[in-house]
């Protein structure tokens, strides 16, 4: 008998929707029928401001801006990307575009990376056919300047009266495109019509039972389409309350998803598994006095999709909640994607029904949709048997816009839908086992193998078509976890070279793709299966590591990191055993596995991961003052632990310009200038790729301790940095390099060294000209104060841009206070910065640029490596020709100018960091002695 499963949940809807064509009748009921219900907007936590919008206030908002959008051309049929981030705002056009017959596609902005988000917008331009772009204002302005798009800011659709004819689309229609995840260049649009989110809305209704007395609450963006249909569409099926809250809000602190509940008395929401695991680790400290009451009374389910839920974490949830008032069936494991309309498939019966089970089942398929398990062949198999989810009903999606072979691959011959998922049926119960795509699903999010892949395969020393990447799941581990194979091509019993390089994938994976994986194994190449075409078999790689095959290479990697390390020494006493435990909750590993003298940054530790310390510092050892610097010149168990048990009010640190950024390593050390902000921690992600090559210095201006006065000239700057690096290195030959304004610092830095008899082999500018006079004379001091508060990240782009203009007229202490009051409390919060801190930043800073003012290059250096990128205004030919080649005039062998990716901005964040310092390392062992390649062959033009 074979296991095709359909289930007729007992049908329950409203009445009214009978006759329902279209999705836009059930704003239409919503409005005329619940006039009093609506949509809440928290903006923060549970305690923060909320606003209120009606259902009528939502249908008359959407009317008009349809009108606006009907004036920019748009049509029935139309395709428009949403680039719209606030909830409020992306909720009303979204409901416009389909009151008006246009077919709404939701959009993410990849912010910090214009090449990929360039790619992304060039590839969704061409797939929907040149569609219409509407973006928010702040969006509309950060556009990156490579992207071949013009978008309608959101404003120009606004102040038109509300449109009177409505589009009345028939089932069939259009009404909705969902991009796949994936890379920029490859993602595909899921196509949904009105009769799909119809019978969607039903199916769901079957078991939900949603009525007008209910509160959902949704934390998830817009883009994931649980948010956009179980979490608003739904409730507005039934006329529920909606409340909305943005997804930062309750990834920062997880009990605020309690809190929200509690305060708005919620009665439905929506959470992938990993939330319940963090919401466990956290939730002795609902129990403070000083903690609001959480009140989960109300709370009738919490549907858990995305990923799998493991029993023990579910069960946990549920048992460590109860005295919060939450019932012991609250929890319903879900199965949903989006080309089945979000969740489709629910068990109402865990945790009762997955007793002895690693992972819940999930349950039985919605009303009208029927699901099989099949073979390689695609025949249905028995109950039992394991295969994969085939699935079939009218909330199916019909394919992929535009993407007839892959609509083709994703339906058998039968119209099954092909859902690349194993599992198996049970009593007519669904169970998954894994996964027959090639994907990586980590707190709910699909992350496809090839596009980190592609990534790792830019690394010099990664053998091309020899990387893999797959997850792992241990047992009772709250989520997926990414392991990354890959071959190293290094000289055998090179252990400082494989070291560097399984830093650098890893690096390079948590710069891509924001977190850390658990496993980086070098493997050689015959451990890579391969199938006649060349394609790696990342299952069979899974099932090798799962059991047991990998285990002698994991150990060696981990004797072999031990070594690199420099060894293991034992913590001693409290702070550095709390301090021990807190670097292993951070690496994933255990605290015995944490040396006291193990550098937090060689462990993996990276820019973010800074802030992440500092507050887990500040809950847990007391220490509410933990500057950024302290991690960065006491990275180390022991040391960071010395100066927290320090008496730190007995006197001023002594100024020290040098920050070691990472210390391993025999060649020849590189002293990197910090950039006009006067701080270094742009230099952190990029020196992780040093890691047993050479030692990586950061020079830190003065000014940012207490007591510390700022430099009073530029020489008085140079003459300081000379003597702190002879201090560290007496003698040559030297490398350094400065970015952006240290380029010319650096410049002279090595002027001074030659003077005083010493070599210097390699001297780099990133992106400077050597006359930065006229850059500095642009800058007064509220514009230098808006290019830090971008810099720090508490204003974008357009806000850099227009604020300059309209704060000039004001005091220096209202501009700064202004920085501070529109910037996000989280990120002030992140940085420990208050309007006292950041204005004494601003203050150095323009200092910085006063000191800039009066600079005028002269003399010369033996020679220079130029690395520029785009300018930050024309073009990278222009910049190159016109101001970079002005480095000639100043050295006395030809200068070597190296072409390098991304913009002035860009080219050592998180997108180009692997790519830059290849180049960098490259192009500092072509000059130094040590590198191996030595000087004769360095003047070549790199251009």
């Amino acid at each position: 008998m074979s296991s095709v499963t359909q289930v007729s949940n007992a049908t329950w809807r409203p009445a009214a929707e009978a006759g329902d064509r279209n999705i836009t009748a059930l704003l239409l009921r919503a409005a005329q029928s619940h006039p009093d219900t609506g949509l809440r907007f928290c903006h923060g936590g549970a305690t923060g401001e909320a606003t209120f919008q009606s259902y009528p206030e939502l249908l008359d908002e959407s009317r008009r801006l349809l009108s606006g959008l009907r004036a920019q051309g748009g049509r029935a049929g139309a395709k428009v990307a949403l680039l719209v981030e606030s909830p409020r705002e992306f909720i009303s056009l979204f409901w416009a575009c389909l009151l008006g017959g246009l077919v709404p596609c939701p959009l993410v902005p990849l912010r910090g990376d214009p090449e990929r988000w360039s790619a992304q917008l060039a590839h969704v331009n061409q797939l929907l056919d040149r569609p219409l772009l509407i973006a928010d204002e702040t969006l509309a302005a950060e556009l990156p300047a490579g992207a071949d798009v013009t978008a309608v800011p959101l404003a120009r659709l606004r102040g038109m009266a509300p449109a009177e004819d409505l589009h009345d689309a028939a089932p069939a229609e259009l009404a909705l495109l969902v991009l796949t995840s994936g890379s920029t260049g490859n993602s595909k649009a899921v196509m949904l019509s009105h009769g799909n989110l119809l019978a969607s809305m039903v199916g769901k209704n079957g078991y939900h039972r949603l009525t007008a007395d209910d509160t959902v609450l949704n934390w998830v963006s817009f883009d994931h389409v649980a948010a956009l249909l179980e979490c608003h569409m739904l409730p507005l099926y039934a006329g529920a309350q909606q409340v909305h809250v943005e997804a930062p809000v309750v990834l920062k602190d997880p009990l605020e998803f309690l809190r929200l509940i509690s305060r708005h008395q919620v009665t439905v929401t929506f959470t992938p598994n990993f939330l319940l695991g963090l919401v466990n680790g956290m939730v002795d400290r609902l129990a403070d006095a000083d903690a609001e009451p959480v009140d989960l009374t109300r709370l009738r389910h919490i549907i858990s999709g995305g990923e799998a839920v493991v029993c023990a974490t579910g069960s946990a949830f549920l048992e460590h909640l109860a005295p919060y008032g939450l019932v012991p069936t609250a929890l319903w494991p879900a199965f949903g994607m989006t080309e089945t309309c979000a969740g489709s498939i629910y068990s109402t019966g865990f945790p009762g029904t997955d007793v002895g089970q690693e992972f819940a089942n999930l349950g039985l398929p919605v009303e009208g949709l029927s699901i099989r398990i099949a073979d390689d062949d695609n025949r249905p198999l028995p109950e039992g048997e394991v295969g994969e989810l085939q699935l079939s009903g009218p909330m199916i999606t019909a394919g992929y816009y535009n993407n007839s072979q892959a609509t083709e691959d994703a339906f058998t011959a039968d119209g099954w839908f092909r859902s690349g998922d194993l599992g198996r049926i049970d009593e007519g119960r669904l169970t998954l086992v894994g996964r027959s795509k090639d994907s990586v699903i980590v707190n709910g999010v699909n992350y496809y193998s090839h596009d980190i892949e592609t990534a790792l395969e830019q690394i010099d020393g990664v053998a091309k078509s020899y990387v893999a990447a797959f997850p792992t799941r241990a047992e009772g581990t709250d989520t997926e976890q990414l392991v990354i194979a890959f071959h190293a091509e290094v000289p055998d019993g090179d252990e400082a070279g494989l070291f560097r390089l399984v830093t650098a994938v890893r690096s390079t994976v948590v710069m891509h793709w924001g977190f850390r994986p658990s496993l980086v194994l070098p493997l050689p190449e015959a451990a890579f299966p391969k199938t006649s075409l060349g394609k790696i078999q990342r299952a069979l790689m899974r099932k090798r590591l799962e059991a047991g095959g990998y285990d002698d290479r994991i150990t060696a990697m981990s004797e072999l990191t031990t070594r690199q390390l420099g060894g293991y020494t034992a913590p001693e006493g409290d702070t550095e055993w709390k301090l021990a435990a807190l670097y292993a909750e951070m690496f994933d590993t255990t605290t015995d596995k944490i040396s006291a003298t193990a550098s937090f940054f060689d462990l993996g530790g990276t820019s973010l991961d800074i802030l992440r310390l500092r507050l887990h510092v500040e809950q847990r050892l007391g220490v509410a003052d933990l500057q950024i610097v302290t991690v960065l010149t006491a990275p180390t168990v022991r040391a960071l632990a010395a100066y927290i048990d320090a008496d730190r009010t007995s006197g001023e640190r002594p100024y020290d310009p040098v920050v070691p950024m990472q210390v391993s390593g025999t060649k020849t050390p590189l002293f990197c200038v910090h950039p006009g902000v006067g701080e270094v921690l742009v230099f952190v992600n990029l020196a992780k790729y040093f890691v047993a090559d050479r030692p990586f210095y950061a020079l830190r201006a003065r000014g940012f301790n207490r007591g510390e006065k700022p430099f009073t000239s530029f020489a008085e700057m140079v003459d300081t940095y000379v003597h702190a690096i002879r201090a560290r290195q007496p003698h040559g030959p030297y490398a350094v390099a400065g970015y952006s304004y240290g380029g010319a610092v650096a410049f002279e830095i090595a002027k001074v060294l030659e003077s005083q008899g010493e070599r210097v082999d390699f001297v780099g500018s990133f992106n400077l000209p050597p006359h930065i006079k006229n850059r500095m004379d642009e800058l007064d001091f509220v514009e230098t104060a808006a290019n830090l508060a971008l810099f720090l990240e508490l204003i974008n782009k357009k806000q850099s841009l227009d604020l300059p203009s309209q704060l000039r007229g004001l005091s220096r202490e209202s501009q700064l206070q202004h920085f501070i009051d529109i910037a996000p409390a989280d990120r002030l919060a992140e940085l420990d910065l208050t309007a006292e801190k950041f204005a004494a930043w601003a203050e150095l800073a323009n200092g910085l640029t006063d000191l800039g003012r009066s600079y005028t290059p002269s003399g010369s250096t033996r020679f220079m490596t130029v690395l520029y990128a785009v300018p930050l205004r024309g073009t990278k030919e222009e910049w190159l020709a016109n101001e970079l080649r002005r480095w000639d005039d100043f050295t006395a062998e030809p200068v070597r100018y190296v072409d390098v990716p991304g913009e002035h901005y860009t080219l050592m964040g998180p997108q180009h960091v692997a790519a830059f310092q290849a180049i960098l390392r490259r192009e500092i062992d072509l000059a130094m002695s040590d590198g191996g390649v030595g000087t004769a062959s360095r003047h070549s033009d790199g251009a």
